[in-house]
């Protein structure tokens, strides 16, 4: 795409610095009249922008950064999936790290010492990927990702980040969308790529007639889906989805969660299983599914808890069948309302935990509170990992390590295992 945009009849061009790359990854510039925001511009770059208030569009980069790299998929700029395809690889994992740096400076903890460099881990792409799809007020149907800063919908015909499990998958969701358009509702289509096939579930519907219902099986057959849910009601199972969690086969549930890459899994898995190695009893908090805690269990009795019935169910099925795996407990619990207190952790070597982005203020207090000597904190929010990091270091925790994990290339997210000691 050109680094060029037209500009609107009778608007006003100015021509700015770019300070530094923001937290979403725009450009951030300091002007007499405060901040301006410039999507896809670089820190360094002097460029020529319309601006609206607060935000700024890029009409021509004048003086470009010597990281500032051709974009490589047509619809940046419109989708809203990528924040920074225009810079390179290499700046763009210092930058993520730099964020983690910040966020920690920003609760009072100088960790940039503590802070590695980081990993990438894009692997061979994104294996699970969420399609909106909206009528518009033509009655056309459009679907795809949501346009930058935007509710509606933008259109793609692929994406390159996507995972070759992933192949089909807009196709897939394209169909299944237009065989429910009749029910007049938005929908949220995820699609992951497992080891057995494609796995979709459709969010925003009621009860489906059941035409309706063998009509969907058939969109199942001629995909190749492995499975087809409504709301994690499974409509058709044609395979098992299996993924593989170290020694153990795991059958998902329909619609869980799942790390972003295989890659990016097996790095954040390798990173915390490598922190607890000399652990003999451990617990594995807001488990999910278990892509830590069926590791664990290969050389450590295992505790795992999370909110989500169906993943602990799944965890605990996959646990059961596996071979060479030390004793699993799963808990069905939300560690929110209810976290293990200082006596319920007091029967541990080590904790990890891996919260959803509001973090784990309860759960951290209560290991503040505890005596266990080895705590690993996984996080896909820079700020609240930073967060419950001062709270664990306020309860006598030393910070030894941060690892960032990119498995979000292009975006503004990041991953990070943070390792403390007491």
């Amino acid at each position: 795409m050109s680094n060029t945009s037209s500009r609107r009849r009778g608007a006003l061009a100015e021509t700015l610095r770019i300070d530094h790359l923001g937290h979403r990854g725009d450009g951030v510039a300091f002007t007499g009249s405060g901040q301006a925001f410039v999507a896809r511009a670089l820190a360094g770059e002097l460029v020529e922008v319309e601006r609206d208030g607060q935000r700024a569009r890029l009409l021509r980069v004048v003086e470009p950064s010597p990281n500032r790299v051709e974009a490589y998929c047509p619809h940046v700029g419109y989708c809203g999936g990528c924040a920074t395809q225009e810079l390179a690889q290499g700046p763009a994992l210092d930058w993520k790290r730099d964020l983690l740096v910040d966020a920690f400076r920003r609760e009072g903890i100088d960790a940039a010492d503590r802070i590695g460099a980081t990993i990438d881990a894009h692997g061979a792409g994104r294996r699970r990927a969420t399609f909106h799809a909206r009528a518009g007020a033509d009655g056309k149907l459009a679907i795809g990702f949501a346009e930058a800063r935007s509710h509606a919908i933008a259109e793609i015909a692929g994406c390159p980040l996507f995972a070759p499990g992933l192949r089909g998958a807009l196709s897939a969701a394209r169909a299944v969308a237009e065989a429910l358009r009749g029910k007049g509702k938005p929908l949220d289509l995820a699609v992951t790529a497992t080891d057995s096939g494609m796995d979709l579930d459709v969010r925003g519907l009621g009860p489906l007639p059941e035409a309706l219902r063998l009509k969907l099986v058939l969109l199942a057959e001629r995909f190749d889906l492995a499975r087809l849910s409504i709301h994690g009601e499974v409509v058709v199972e044609r395979r098992k989805p299996v993924l593989f969690v170290g020694r153990a086969t795991l059958n998902p549930p329909p619609g869980g969660f799942l790390q972003a890459t295989a890659f990016g899994e097996d790095t954040l898995a390798r990173l915390v299983v490598g922190a607890m190695a000399k652990a003999k009893r451990v617990a594995d908090l807001f488990c999910g599914s278990g892509a830590f805690a069926l590791r664990l269990a290969e050389a450590a009795e295992t505790f795992a808890a999370d909110a989500d019935k169906p993943a602990v169910a799944a965890l605990a099925q996959a646990a059961k069948g596996a071979q060479g795996l030390k004793r699993v407990t799963a808990e069905a619990r939300d560690l929110f309302r209810r976290p293990l207190t200082s006596a319920e952790l007091a029967r541990f070597d080590a904790v990890t935990f891996d919260p959803p982005r509001a973090g784990a203020e309860a759960q951290a207090r209560a290991l503040a509170a505890s005596k266990v000597k080895r705590v690993v904190a996984v996080s896909c929010s820079a700020a609240t990992l930073a967060r419950d990091s001062g709270i664990l270091i306020g309860g006598g925790y030393r910070l030894e390590r941060v690892t960032p994990v990119d498995q979000f290339r292009h975006s503004a997210h990041i991953e990070a295992v943070a390792v403390f000691s007491k």
